[in-house]
């Protein structure tokens, strides 16, 4: 059975993770991505934290997710699934995070976007 609290606390800092002040701050980037974080973007490019969080952030997005959903691997790991509707390009993806609990808080420790077709 799914802890509804977790699945909020995970979904409220994937939504921190869209918010323009979040994505602009390094100080509450390097907060929420582990140290050793890395994702595979929807354009099949690997990122790493220590390459892609500048002194201005990751850049701005205009994003909507829906169909939000966590899997727990163990009671410190989760993965979550959902889908994202970017607002500038008009396209969707399927989106992946996993996340860890280190130094007594959660934190992101991979991420994979996956385009769709609109249909």
């Amino acid at each position: 059975m799914v802890n509804e609290e977790l699945k909020k606390k995970l979904h409220q800092l994937e939504l921190d993770l869209l918010k323009p002040e979040i994505r602009a701050s390094k100080t509450e980037l390097t907060r929420l991505l582990a140290t050793d974080f890395f994702e595979v973007g929807s354009s099949g490019k690997i990122l790493y934290k220590d390459e892609e969080i500048s002194d201005g952030g990751i850049g701005s997005v205009r994003m909507t997710m829906d169909h939000f959903v966590i899997h727990p691997l163990s009671d410190e790991i989760v993965l979550a699934t959902y889908r994202i509707f970017n607002e500038e390009t008009q396209q969707y993806s399927l989106r992946s995070s996993i996340w860890k609990v280190i130094d007594e808080r959660w934190q992101m420790v991979f991420h994979q976007g996956t385009r769709v077709s609109n249909e």
